[in-house]
């Protein structure tokens, strides 16, 4: 092999190893900011605490306290219970209107363009100004909406929508799919427009039309889609925090009816307000773990049949 053949292949040797080097920013950054804390979380579950000092090694002692010791095995599955809620009428209202008008703008409607960029403008602004925003629209003597209520002649319609434990949450349910609405519509909206225009031809020559086309054509296209949005979805529901707390605070009022996961995370490890008299960050941490685990297997599990139907068609 001649000089300038191995002096090549050096160089080339040489630039494999640059190229693994590539990732070792993001690496280092996902490492300092997701696995650390992780790792973290799951140390402090295993150890009592004494304010924010570490106390004596306890193992499974603030997860059995959290499952199994009142009143913390009652609010955490109240809590659950919520996000479960969340999850499920966030599947029904925001992204079955977010599929339609999805489905309406793929079929050429007039002014789609701007509908596009309507829908997500709530998405650019920030989760506590809509959370303070829709907390003055309900409020029940100068809101907007018992005062339109009244105007029209509906006013036994009118009610504490934030005050009562009936209403509060489905009424931050509902004011969060306004919120991410936009965003499903871009997704489904993705999904449908990778459709080959081929298949939908060949299926209108078939004679398939109208509800038969979405049903039989369409809908099973967009099922990468629809999965991903479905996995959005339970993240977001699982992990919902930052609307619960402008409009409600940390005590998920009223009478905990909208009380989260999240929420109570946060009562536990940083306000005192969990059920313990104080912070308890190992029981705290011992939450975070489990919801952790719970949007973690839920996910992956998710992933895995989509690939797994991929790889079926």
């Amino acid at each position: 092999m001649s000089i300038a053949k191995t002096r090549a292949a050096r160089s080339k040797g040489k630039a494999r190893w640059l190229v693994h080097l590539f990732p070792l920013p993001a690496l280092v950054i996902y490492t300092l900011f997701v696995v650390y804390p992780i790792v973290s979380a799951f140390t402090y579950s295993l150890y009592e605490w004494e304010g924010i000092s570490r106390g004596a090694y306890v193992g499974l002692k603030n997860f059995i306290t959290l499952f199994r010791v009142e009143p913390f095995q009652e609010m955490f599955w109240n809590a659950f219970g919520h996000n479960v809620i969340y999850f499920v009428v966030e599947m029904i209202v925001q992204n079955g209107i977010a599929f339609v008008l999805a489905f309406l703008i793929y079929r050429k409607l007039r002014g789609a363009g701007f509908l596009k960029v309507a829908y997500f403008l709530p998405r650019l602004l920030s989760v506590i100004v809509v959370g303070f925003l829709w907390k003055l629209i309900l409020n029940p003597n100068y809101g907007a909406l018992n005062t339109l209520l009244h105007k029209l002649g509906l006013s036994e319609w009118a009610r504490p929508w934030l005050g009562d434990p009936d209403t509060a949450l489905l009424a931050i349910i509902l004011v969060n799919c306004w919120f991410g609405i936009g965003f499903a519509v871009l997704i489904f909206l993705a999904g449908l427009q990778s459709i080959p225009e081929e298949l939908i031809e060949a299926a209108r020559l078939d004679g398939a039309s109208g509800l038969r086309m979405l049903v039989k054509i369409i809908l099973p296209l967009c099922m990468p889609s629809i999965t991903i949005m479905t996995i959005f979805t339970f993240i977001q529901a699982f992990e919902a925090f930052e609307l619960v707390y402008a409009m409600q605070g940390s005590m998920g009022e009223p009478y905990y009816s909208t009380d989260t996961l999240a929420v109570y995370f946060y009562r536990l490890a940083f306000s005192g307000a969990g059920g313990a008299g104080d912070i308890s960050i190992g029981l705290g941490s011992a939450l975070a773990i489990v919801i952790f685990f719970i949007v973690a297997s839920v996910s992956a599990l998710s992933l895995y049949l989509m690939r797994k139907r991929e790889v079926q068609h």
